[in-house]
């Protein structure tokens, strides 16, 4: 049915931009349709993605072959896919080359928004509830060498000494102006203390893991989806110099897509199969608890692990944790149940810069100079990419399924009902102790050639 409904939208898109072609047709969302038409001399920003098999230079040469005017173009090596400005009479000529998949906006992302070892040590319930203090100590006599944590963000504050040192490599790929040096929003800077902080009464989920920051947005939190690609195209090239072994995106697209031609969805994936752990923010889009669908990019993708935010209230045990009522669960586009797993995202306290867009923008949530308290799935997630990072540590060899499975395998019972918090609540302790994860993903295995999940073509 899925195909269907599919292979209609397209003989649907194509009949309003231009006569359909020989070739199967590639895939417009029906919005992106709209703007080409209500001003059609108008450039828009879009990424063109081939089909499988095909190349970036193959989708760049389509490109250049129907565009009468010389054109800036951003190829990506994580999918075969250009970033470009097209017009409607671009796209329909575009709609005639072989080898696309689809065209899709290059649309603005937006922001998801007892102690343990003496060295350690965080004054907040959430370690407790998450049970990851119980990770912080050493195991065998010996601290573990955990992977580097990517984070896909505003930057980081790398001065602060909650990162004593470990950021490994600060990168800076947003095209937007406005962008200051380290992180001009905070936003990156919490969720990297949330990940990884180690300075006392405010440690992170894995102090101890090298941390890799990918600036995507300017001061306001604002990105493109080709910024976020080109983390992903940097994280493909750079992962085993600097050991990433986890990547936490908490941020999330602004349009709606499917994750069979979503560029974003396909570079995620691709950096998954190639043994880097995704975890993705949900969003906060949900209104007063109920089912919202998670239909953005990165989160919408099945092999990816979403997670949703929980809120703990006032102790540090998961039965009587609840859903945040603005954490969006449901499902996807294709189908899939989101989120997978929850991790405690309401009422976190983490540093950021004290000259930060969120310290002036909400003066309300600081609570001490250099510190705010913060809601919202972007910083539940961090918690859970900690963990994972943790989970590598003591079993290196372990896949990305393998660690989503025994994430998921391993979760807490709480008191949300339906899909709101997905299989259960983050329990590093018992995530720790699996040896023989199930594979969450397994049922997709069959749906994988060549490197990428190909469901259709």
């Amino acid at each position: 049915m899925r195909r269907i409904v599919r292979l209609v939208l397209g003989l649907t898109v194509l009949g309003l931009l231009g006569a359909v072609p020989a070739h199967a047709a590639p895939t417009i969302p029906k919005q992106l349709v709209e703007r080409f038409q209500k001003n059609p001399y108008a450039p828009v920003p879009v990424i063109v993605q081939g089909t499988h098999g095909s190349s970036t230079r193959a989708v760049s040469d389509a490109v250049a072959r129907s565009s009468s005017r010389a054109l800036a173009v951003r190829g990506f090596r994580s999918v075969p896919a250009v970033a470009v400005e097209l017009r409607a009479k671009d796209v329909q000529r575009l709609l005639r080359q072989p080898n696309v998949l689809s065209i899709t906006e290059d649309a603005p992302m937006t922001s998801a928004e007892s102690p343990g070892s003496p060295a350690y040590t965080n004054t907040q319930r959430w370690p407790l509830a998450s049970q990851l203090s119980a990770l912080w100590s050493t195991r065998d006599g010996a601290r573990l060498e955990l992977p580097a944590i990517a984070i896909v963000d505003t930057g980081i504050d790398a001065s602060l000494d909650h990162f004593g040192g470990r950021v490994v490599a600060e990168v800076t790929l947003t095209s937007l102006p406005g962008n200051s040096a380290g992180d001009g929003s905070g936003h990156g800077t919490f969720v990297a203390a949330l990940a990884a902080g180690s300075a006392p009464r405010y440690a992170g989920a894995a102090p101890t893991a090298p941390i890799v920051s990918l600036d995507v947005a300017d001061d306001n939190g604002m990105s493109m989806t080709s910024d976020v690609i080109a983390a992903v195209d940097w994280i493909l090239a750079h992962k085993d110099t600097h050991r990433i072994r986890v990547a936490n995106f908490s941020l999330h697209s602004s349009q709606p897509s499917t994750f069979l031609f979503d560029p974003l969805s396909k570079a995620v994936e691709r950096l998954w199969l190639a043994g880097v752990v995704v975890v993705a923010s949900a969003g906060n889009y949900a209104t007063d608890g109920q089912p919202s669908g998670v239909p953005f990019a990165p989160a919408n993708h099945p092999l990816v692990l979403t997670v949703g935010a929980a809120d703990i209230g006032a102790s540090a045990t998961t039965s009587d944790d609840t859903a945040a009522p603005w954490s969006a669960h449901g499902y996807t586009l294709d189908g899939f149940a989101k989120p997978e797993l929850a991790a405690p995202g309401r009422y976190l306290v983490a540093p950021v810069s004290r000259n930060a867009f969120l310290a002036t923008e909400r003066p309300w949530s600081v609570v001490e100079p250099g510190y705010m308290r913060l809601s919202g799935t972007s910083f539940a997630a961090p918690l859970v990419a900690g963990a994972a990072a943790q989970l590598l540590a003591l079993r290196p060899e372990w896949t990305p399924d393998q660690v989503k499975g025994a994430l998921m395998v391993s979760a807490a019972r709480t008191a949300a009902s339906g899909v709101a918090l997905g299989v259960g609540e983050l329990d590093a302790r018992a995530a720790a102790a699996v040896t023989d994860p199930p594979n969450p993903n397994l049922a997709l295995a069959p749906f994988v050639a060549g490197g990428v999940l190909d469901g259709e073509r």
